[in-house]
């Protein structure tokens, strides 16, 4: 069982309860059985899912890691990859990966930076066991931050980064597909006969250091304003819990 919990102890604390609930329901579902967990994005935060405390009750879980074969990834993956059971790497579209294998598929700082998202999420979609839960936490194409992460050049974006994630490597690329958006997700899901069983969406913008917050915040207030409220300011991620049917005909409520 893995005890990878990375990022600080104060953030994402809504991604946190949107996800922990539906996880615990899950896992008391498979009493007297391992349970699987595929982490796909090698930023991703397992503490939102509350695995430590499922296996201190008692309950056996372990995680493998998957990411695409990029240096920044590599680095993050080799710093931590004695805290996880596996650890794959190579291209997201092809890389083998178990089919019907996990129980549940975390993937969180992933999508917003990859091409080719609805061939990676057929991937980790195929990894999941039928009636397993696939939890979704991505930036936000049509928010304010995501064209603002977009049109920074890359030393800005890397010295925001460093202020803002002191000792954390990065920043990767920004690609930011159309389908990685709620109308997005929602046909993805919808053409996969895949069941959203809740949305959301959270801010995350870090709040210190205090002038490049204030600086960010209003950034992204004044893209919302001139775009129309097109690019929204309120929230950066969208969050999602969908389940894997048992019944292949089950439809998006």
């Amino acid at each position: 069982m893995t005890t990878a919990e990375r990022g600080s102890p104060g953030s994402h604390r809504t991604a946190s309860r949107f996800f922990t609930e539906p996880v615990r329901d899950y896992v008391a579902q498979c009493v007297g059985r391992p349970v699987s967990v595929l982490q796909a994005g090698c930023l991703a935060p397992l503490r939102e899912l509350g695995i430590g405390e499922l296996a201190e009750s008692g309950y056996e879980i372990s995680v493998t890691a998957v990411d695409a074969d990029q240096p920044l990834a590599r680095r993050v993956l080799r710093d931590t990859q004695t805290a996880y059971d596996d650890v794959i790497t190579g291209d997201l579209r092809t890389v083998p990966i178990p089919q019907r294998a996990y129980d549940v598929v975390y993937c969180a700082l992933l999508l917003e930076r990859v091409r080719h998202v609805e061939l990676v999420l057929d991937r980790l979609t195929s990894a999941l066991k039928p009636g397993g839960l696939l939890l979704l936490r991505t930036g936000d194409r049509y928010s304010a931050a995501a064209l603002l992460d977009r049109m920074l050049p890359r030393m800005i974006r890397k010295a925001v980064w460093s202020r803002f994630r002191p000792g954390i490597p990065g920043p990767f690329t920004p690609v930011y597909e159309k389908a990685v958006s709620d109308e997005g997700i929602a046909s993805y899901a919808l053409m996969r006969g895949l069941v959203i069983a809740a949305r959301g969406t959270e801010l995350t913008r870090p709040e210190s250091p205090a002038g490049l917050a204030s600086s960010v915040r209003i950034a992204c207030g004044a893209i919302s304003r001139l775009s129309g409220g097109r690019y929204a300011a309120g929230h950066d991620e969208l969050l999602y819990v969908i389940r894997k049917p048992l019944d292949r005909f089950a439809r998006v409520v």
